[in-house]
């Protein structure tokens, strides 16, 4: 089992939920990654100190070398593969970040969507049977699909392949980056929505349904969500957010735990353990 992202936040919060729920065993543990192994050892023995037992393996998603170590670890210890996978490494810039729009654009993007894609996309072969695998999301991807042009919009709820949703990020980001008045709006000129974070989710919402469908004939009966944790008093929110980490970690730890023989949610989008009608939350 490992969580992405944990050594704080809802990452962390995840992963203290999971530990108290599940009782890792000799052959069987929890792992806490981190870009950090500082801060991310540090957060294991906070947890080990409440009695927990608790692992730390460390992971930069956005970094392909560190993620293949990850997965060649995975492969030498743990044959039977991952029982649950939870991808909540993301990034998201203040409103009051001095960054250029383009830089924030490119890093969001880069992290919360391609990163995690790829978490997804070589992560999966490693699952074993009856596992579960939960890309944390956000309902801003629904403000931003409400916030896109109406042809932009039926364009992500449509039928897309993986390298259509990919095309779409990188147009995201050509707009932005590359016209010389992109503050003007050029993106949303071409249909996007005006927020980097929102447009991550949205790839990331979309990548998972499209993932789910490509595994939704695999004999080892993988069930594939994303997910909200809603608006959580963490760092990323500037301590802004009115829900609890462990609040926040609730729906996630409910998708991840979902019991063996479970066939539903698959390929949704849940937040409050309730799947989200996309459509009718972002009519066209």
């Amino acid at each position: 089992l490992q969580v992405t992202g944990a050594n704080k936040g809802i990452g962390n919060g995840i992963v203290e939920l999971l530990a108290r729920g599940l009782k890792p065993s000799s052959d069987w543990h929890i792992y806490l990654t981190a870009r950090n192994e500082k801060l991310g050892l540090e957060a294991v023995k906070a947890l080990e100190e409440k009695g927990l037992s608790v692992k730390f393996h460390q992971l930069d998603i956005t970094d392909a070398d560190s993620r293949h170590k990850l997965a060649k670890f995975i492969k030498d210890n743990y044959p039977e593969g991952i029982d649950i996978l939870v991808n909540n490494a993301g990034i998201a810039y203040k409103n009051d970040s001095t960054a250029p729009f383009g830089e924030q654009a490119r890093v969001t993007i880069a992290t919360n969507y391609t990163a995690n894609v790829q978490m997804c996309i070589e992560f999966l072969p490693l699952m074993g049977k009856d596992s579960r695998l939960v890309n944390i999301a956000s309902t801003m991807a629904m403000v931003s699909l409400r916030a896109m042009s109406k042809a932009m919009a039926a364009k992500f709820k449509g039928q897309l392949s993986m390298q259509e949703v990919d095309e779409l990020m990188a147009s995201f980001i050509k707009h932005v980056v590359h016209f010389a008045h992109a503050e003007a709006g050029d993106h949303e000129k071409a249909g996007f929505s005006n927020s980097a974070y929102g447009m991550s989710k949205v790839g990331l919402w979309k990548a998972t349904g499209i993932l789910a469908e490509q595994y939704k004939s695999d004999p080892r009966h993988i069930l594939i969500n994303s997910c909200c944790p809603g608006y959580v008093n963490t760092d990323m929110t500037s301590h802004k957010g009115p829900k609890t980490i462990f609040e926040g970690a609730d729906t996630p730890v409910y998708l991840a735990t979902l019991p063996k023989g479970a066939t539903e949610p698959y390929g949704q989008f849940v937040s409050e353990r309730h799947i989200v009608d996309v459509d009718k939350e972002c009519p066209s």
